[in-house]
């Protein structure tokens, strides 16, 4: 397992194919603020809450200045299906073979009801200009994003 990012770091680069059919990069985001969520499989409950409160607070993490990027080890259909059934209007990306999980530390040995194994890790990292400014692992599902709004300094509403 790759160590976990903090914040001063590089921001591992990236290629990835969205839900729309087109690609997205890290680098698409130069000059720019990104918020980049890992979530484990789009369409469970915990991970549709999650992402309904990203895109909830879309408007205002947006008139702050950051994009939003969600990242799944999900197939390109399942996750053109996750945003069209919940409206998610910014970017999902599939990372099936979890090389980019794996590069921001998002993949890792996961403990559930007493069993061991590999998995994605709910994790946010935000990225200022290609620089980790923040890096969250293990993050919940439901409160995250209001958590994640506290710690940028974002007020709420």
């Amino acid at each position: 397992m790759t160590e976990r990012l903090v914040a001063g770091d590089p921001a591992p680069a990236f290629t990835l194919p969205n839900a729309d059919g087109t690609t997205t990069s890290l680098a698409d985001f130069a000059g720019q603020k990104v918020i980049l969520f890992f979530y484990p499989a789009a369409m469970t409950p915990g991970c549709t809450k999650q992402a309904c409160d990203f895109r909830d607070n879309l408007a205002s993490l947006q008139s702050h200045g950051y994009k939003v990027v969600g990242i799944s080890p999900d197939p390109v259909a399942k996750l053109e299906k996750f945003a069209a059934r919940d409206e998610l209007s910014y970017p999902l990306l599939s990372d099936e073979d979890h090389a980019v999980a794996d590069a921001y530390a998002a993949w890792g040995e996961k403990k559930n009801y007493g069993k061991t194994y590999e998995g994605l890790i709910r994790s946010t990292i935000v990225v200022e200009d290609g620089t980790v400014a923040v890096a969250q692992y293990n993050v919940r599902a439901t409160g995250h994003v209001a958590k994640l709004r506290r710690d940028l300094k974002i007020d709420a509403g």
